[in-house]
């Protein structure tokens, strides 16, 4: 008969929370790496895993991506802006999703949070849970909604601006860019 533990283990001890939890010394990119908070515009866990795809000492890929990110993102709210004028919700929860995903690719939290509530009112539904709107309802919370996440889309571009000058690496167009996220 083989050796089996005894059935009544005492439960194991729980883990040193030293042991488990990542220091910054254990984080790539510590120097540059903050934690992400409510009050922040960018989650720098995610960001930190664009900042990986840079060739060493440069932040060419990362750079691109922000500035293309937007680029997109104006265009997408100028066209919510248009499909909210038409009452067009299909086309708002279309546009909700298509930024909700590449929101959350560089880790702009709050922007992919308001792009998923637009998702969600503009099938007429409130939220997961799936409460329904009427379309006034689903107009009216999508209006709101839309304003907070261009004004947090704004936050996050003067934050993206503000950690590439930090870097050495200042976007070209500083002031131009901030004039175009103030749609």
């Amino acid at each position: 008969m083989p050796d089996d533990p005894p059935t009544s283990d005492p439960a194991p001890e729980a883990p040193s929370p030293k042991k488990d939890v990542k220091t910054e010394e254990d984080t790539p990119e510590s120097t540059d790496a903050k934690p992400a908070t409510d009050s922040e515009p960018v989650d720098m866990g995610i960001f930190s895993q664009i900042l990986e795809l840079d060739e060493e000492g440069t932040h060419e890929f990362s750079k691109d991506m922000v500035g293309a990110y937007f680029l997109q993102a104006t265009s997408t709210f100028d066209n919510m802006d248009t499909a909210l004028a038409d009452e067009n919700l299909p086309e708002l929860s279309s546009l909700g999703h298509f930024l909700k995903g590449s929101s959350a690719a560089l880790g702009i939290s709050k922007v992919q949070a308001g792009c998923e509530k637009m998702q969600y009112y503009g099938e007429l539904r409130d939220g997961a849970a799936g409460k329904e709107l009427t379309s006034t309802e689903a107009l009216d919370k999508i209006k709101a909604t839309l304003l907070a996440a261009k004004d947090q889309h704004a936050a996050a571009e003067q934050w993206f601006k503000k950690w590439f000058k930090e870097q050495n690496d200042p976007f070209d167009d500083d002031d131009d860019a901030a004039e175009a996220s103030k749609t």
